[in-house]
């Protein structure tokens, strides 16, 4: 399975802002955009300066932004943009639900890790069952009324043992249902517009797709 291995801060100061992909690093002073809030490499700091964006480059913007956020790259986005459109509703919000249902990003939601990054491995090493079984695949969507739980052996792991006994605990969103005792959650319903990350733009990335 494919993913991006380099440095992540790089990618948030190529979009100009904090796309909060290392947990709680990004609320330090230690996060590359206190530090240089601006694009990478040579001309980072020139660019930075640049005049007014075309349509197409704020619709490109968009459209990598999404997927450094839900750490998604192009074909399967695309992949997910097609299936969005074959829904009914509006696309860009179709499109959002079905990135807030893969299974690393409700690991991530519920409170069980501090980036998708950091779920997406808990996931990958076969930490959480799906239903009753278990499950290693995070790009899995789930549905409404579908439970995660931390195995039951992997509940001995000190990083699960430290998590239950942590004094400031992530509030979930109201679309899961989560019991930090038994680590387990539930998918209640799919999630609005509101409840999802508002600095992505989901029209622009329609746009993009749709040119």
């Amino acid at each position: 399975m494919a993913r991006y291995t380099g440095p992540v801060c790089k990618l948030c100061r190529r979009e100009g802002e904090k796309l909060f992909l290392k947990g709680e690093r990004c609320f330090s002073p230690s996060c590359a955009m206190e530090r240089r809030a601006y694009p990478p490499g040579e001309h980072g700091r020139f660019s930075a300066r640049a005049g007014r964006q075309s349509d197409y480059s704020k619709q490109l913007r968009a459209k990598q932004k999404g997927k450094r956020i839900y750490g998604v790259f192009e074909r399967q986005f695309r992949r997910y943009f097609r299936d969005a459109r074959k829904q009914t509703g509006l696309t860009g919000l179709n499109l959002l639900k079905i990135l807030e249902s893969r299974l690393d990003n409700v690991v991530y939601r519920a409170g069980f890790a501090d980036s998708r990054n950091q779920a997406r491995q808990l996931v990958n090493h076969g930490h959480f069952m799906v239903n009753g079984r278990r499950n290693d695949v995070a790009s899995t969507i789930l549905k409404t009324g579908d439970q995660i739980a931390v195995r039951e052996i992997s509940k001995q792991n000190e990083y699960f043992k430290t998590l239950r006994q942590a004094d400031e605990i992530r509030t979930p969103p109201a679309w899961l249902e989560v019991d930090l005792d038994k680590l387990t959650g539930r998918v209640i319903r799919l999630p609005e517009r509101a409840e999802i990350d508002g600095n992505l733009n989901e029209q622009l990335i329609v746009e993009y797709y749709s040119r």
